[in-house]
């Protein structure tokens, strides 16, 4: 089996900018910064990074035992770069460092934001933050959440789009997790249904228990209407994929947004269900 890895958050362009201000601390203070927001050092011995540098290695004992695809690890992470940022910033010098300057274009490629006061925030958060590494290949979710991550506040017609590919590409999965063989030209729709179905989140075969009641089938027909509507929504010429005479008039944000929460909280319940050791479609499985 193929496993492949979670998204890194940060990437390693801006981990290396941050390591290269290590030069210019102390290996206490270098410590220190990690240490105060929680982190420990890897033993030595594990250490894949090679460097003369003592305050750089240290820095990398560090670095290299965060999971950088972990949403709360990363924004642990972000406060020790701020700290980092703070104490080789001169105070009295004018104007904006170039290494600084650097770090910011950086982090913007990234999908951060550093401000005047050296801190550090998400401009387009991840959307689905979850371990995708249990999936035989996930690579087809992974390019649409970081569509989605890219366009959310900035095109939300191709945000829109990503969003009906994200539940296209979820459903393809789950369905090759399960084994089952997929028509390449079916519609979305049937997709859909035959996920549900293969998962036993459609009503006709509801088990007994949570998963039988009428407040879940109520929830699970309105996950379907949000699935199938996300993917009306682009053929309507509002998303990315279809080339139009004219683009469509007071498309905004709150749309693309709306859009991408319907698409995550289906893609959620399908991934949920499909992890899920007591789920009910596990049942006479082997």
């Amino acid at each position: 089996m193929t496993v492949t890895a979670r998204q890194e958050l940060v990437s390693p362009a801006v981990r290396n900018a941050i390591r290269s201000l290590a030069t210019d601390l102390t290996i206490r203070i270098v410590s220190e910064l990690w240490q105060d927001h929680g982190f420990v050092p890897i033993p030595p011995d594990e250490l894949k990074y090679q460097d003369p540098g003592q305050r750089r290695t240290e820095f990398m004992l560090y670095a290299e035992g965060v999971d950088w695809s972990d949403q709360n690890q990363v924004r642990r992470a972000l406060l020790v770069f701020e700290g980092f940022i703070r104490a080789c910033r001169n105070p009295d010098e004018q104007g904006t460092p170039r290494w600084l300057e650097d770090i910011r274009v950086r982090l913007e490629r990234d999908g951060f934001t550093l401000d005047k006061e050296g801190r550090i925030t998400w401009s387009n958060p991840p959307v689905l933050v979850r371990d995708l590494s249990t999936l035989s290949d996930a690579s087809g979710i992974t390019i649409e959440l970081e569509r989605i991550r890219r366009d959310l506040t900035t095109d939300s017609q191709g945000a829109i789009g990503a969003a009906k590919q994200l539940i296209e590409a979820t459903a393809k999965t789950a369905l090759q997790e399960l084994k089952i063989e997929v028509d390449k030209n079916a519609a979305l729709p049937s997709l859909i249904s035959m996920v549900h179905r293969e998962l036993k989140l459609d009503a006709a075969s509801a088990a007994e228990g949570p998963d039988g009641s009428k407040a879940i089938k109520k929830i699970l027909s309105g996950a379907v209407n949000i699935a199938v509507g996300v993917a009306e929504l682009r053929n309507q010429g509002f998303g990315s994929g279809h080339g139009q005479a004219s683009a469509p008039s007071g498309l905004g944000v709150r749309h693309a947004r709306l859009t991408v929460n319907a698409a995550v909280t289906w893609c959620e319940l399908i991934l949920d269900t499909l992890s899920d050791p007591a789920a009910p479609w596990r049942k006479g499985k082997v």
